[in-house]
């Protein structure tokens, strides 16, 4: 993994979505610029819990913020460039936050898998039922 930036704009959803995914599998620190929707920008250092899509299909990125120690939602959208690097999460969640923030992290060998996985969340199969 390469501790340059990446620039989102220079490359498509997919490639950023599965470096962010990478990140998180491997717990590994990623410095994000981010613009909020006010227009700020800031760079931070997050550990990435989980990226969810959002019922507006809005893809979100909950991650802890090293700077705050806190919980932080970012949207995909305002995540201008990122770094991974090789340091490992020291942050612990808040035990609150473990069930209700953060249902089930899955690891995802492709960005394909992510977004079946999303929408097997999102449009679940109908349970048949058994003949008696």
């Amino acid at each position: 993994m390469s501790n340059s930036m990446k620039i989102t704009a220079g490359q498509t959803v997919t490639r950023t979505l599965t470096a962010l995914i990478r990140a998180m599998d491997g717990q590994r620190a990623t410095t994000i610029t981010y613009v909020d929707s006010k227009g700020e920008e800031s760079v931070r250092t997050v550990e990435i819990h989980n990226i969810l899509t959002t019922a507006k299909g809005e893809i979100i990125v909950k991650a802890m913020c090293r700077a705050r120690g806190e919980m932080r939602t970012f949207s995909l959208e305002g995540i201008k460039a990122y770094t991974v690097h090789r340091i490992r999460f020291v942050l612990a969640v808040p035990e609150e936050k473990v069930g209700e923030a953060f249902p089930v992290a899955h690891f995802v060998s492709s960005a394909e898998r992510l977004i079946d996985l999303e929408l097997e969340r999102d449009y679940p199969a109908p349970k048949l039922k058994l003949a008696a």
